[in-house]
């Protein structure tokens, strides 16, 4: 307790590191109020409570911290920024123009930046019209105040988007002046948001079914196993293979460079959360096809994450899209490449192709695992359901919402002891250093 009140003071003193604090929570808090001042012409005491389901709507409100039941302008939250981030880093590995603009440096991180902000205007206005025609769906139409519903179409639209642009502004100021990832920390806080009440949901739950000391019991056993499965995920998301790399010796002048020992990091999860992202994108689809007499039980097999054949198909689809993603974003020719450039060379294995090969076996002897584990962590919240956990705790069991909060907070951490680090104090742990996402060699938006 000593070394963490000495942290804690540490981490005070250091007056850039307490302005990125002060900045990111300031931000935070501007964020969380925007999430709860309605739309124009919607009446907040006609809304339905119970948020939106376990859908996509459902993936959508968790996001957004339940800004999008809620009906609120920031809605949309950050996820029209980060379905075109995720464009856009695909079509840098596809295309070959935006491969050219990716190499050119500032000037091109800038041009895609640009692009990256138009689209999310158009895509934000597409989800806004959308959002529109949800709000005319029962439930939520009688809270559509009558005298304004002649302009209830244009004007949401326009407070949804600005909305969405808000909260984009909002994760690039914590980008520049805070701590962490914007994007990342907004859909982090959004996440946390729910946590409270669902553990107050969950304990009321078990106390009422199980009377007596037994209810109380079996929610701590509950918490020891989140917090099990969090510290598996945090090896999951920091575990790394580690292929020895020699460079040659050069004399430049009277000095000597190189000749050093250095290690290749490969990540065991490369992908990070985007597999979960895909997967969960495409067993949304059947979904929509409840409204069709004979594709009822396919859509209710899709729509109930406890069901063993959702989560068998869930599972291969995870495997199939961390092979295909880490495909995307590895390149073993191009880091072999890399080390012939820099004199660099893998030790018994021949610079060129050999080293590309012998790079690309290993990474996909580790991705195996890596994928399998990802799935496991996937289709957790389905076990937690049958084992009679609320839906709305469950997601916080594994899937998207606990990966993205754990490696947002490793990251967040990681720029903390980094910081700390370079004034030479103690870290925030005895041994080792924290890792965040960031400090692989191939990194992952979110």
């Amino acid at each position: 307790m000593k070394k963490f009140i000495q942290t804690l003071k540490n981490i005070w003193s250091i007056e850039e590191l307490k302005s990125k604090i002060l900045v990111t929570l300031l931000l935070i808090a501007i964020y969380r109020v925007g999430t709860h001042i309605a739309l124009p012409g919607i009446d907040p005491n006609k809304l339905p409570t119970g948020g939106s389901g376990t859908g996509i709507l459902g993936l959508i409100d968790a996001f957004a911290g339940g800004a999008f039941s809620q009906a609120s302008i920031l809605a949309l939250g950050i996820m029209p920024y980060i379905s075109a981030s995720i464009f856009m880093q695909l079509m840098t590995i596809l295309y070959p123009p935006f491969q050219k603009l990716q190499k050119e440096g500032d000037s091109g991180r800038k041009k895609i930046n640009q692009y990256t902000r138009i689209l999310t205007i158009v895509v934000a206005a597409l989800q806004a019209s959308a959002y529109v025609a949800y709000l005319n769906s029962p439930g939520y139409k009688e809270a559509i105040i009558p005298a304004y519903s002649s302009y209830f179409y244009i004007s949401t639209t326009i407070v949804l988007t600005a909305g969405t642009l808000f909260v984009m502004w909002l994760g690039e100021r914590i980008t520049d002046k805070g701590l962490g990832n914007g994007s990342s920390v907004i859909i982090m806080v959004g996440i946390l948001a729910r946590l409270p009440q669902s553990m107050v949901q969950q304990y009321s739950s078990i106390t009422t079914k199980y009377q007596g000391g037994g209810g109380l019991l079996l929610f701590v056993l509950m918490i020891a196993v989140l917090v099990a499965i969090i510290m598996g995920l945090i090896v999951l998301i920091q575990g790394v293979r580690k292929i020895p790399v020699q460079y040659a010796k050069q004399i430049v002048g009277n000095r000597q460079f190189g000749g050093a020992r250095q290690f290749l990091p490969i990540k065991v999860n490369s992908a990070g959360v985007m597999p979960i992202i895909f997967a969960q994108a495409i067993m949304f689809l059947p979904t929509l096809l409840s409204n069709f007499e004979t594709t009822q039980g396919l859509a209710k097999i899709f729509n109930d994450h406890s069901n063993v054949w959702y989560m068998v198909i869930y599972s291969v689809m995870v495997i199939a899209f961390t092979f295909l993603y880490t495909a995307l974003i590895f390149n073993p020719k191009q880091i072999a490449d890399d080390l012939k450039r820099n004199n660099g060379f893998i030790p018994g294995v021949k610079p060129g192709q050999p080293t590309a090969d012998y790079i690309g076996a290993i990474m996909d002897r580790i991705t195996l695992p890596g994928a399998v584990l990802l799935a496991l962590v996937g289709i957790l919240p389905g076990f937690a359901q049958r084992l009679g956990v609320s839906v709305q705790f469950s997601t916080f069991f594994g899937g998207t919402s606990l990966l993205i909060m754990v490696g947002v907070i490793l990251d967040t951490l990681q720029q903390i002891e980094t910081q700390l680090l370079m004034r030479q104090y103690d870290g925030l742990m005895k041994s080792g250093r924290i890792q965040g996402r960031q400090s692989s060699s191939a990194p992952v938006s979110m």
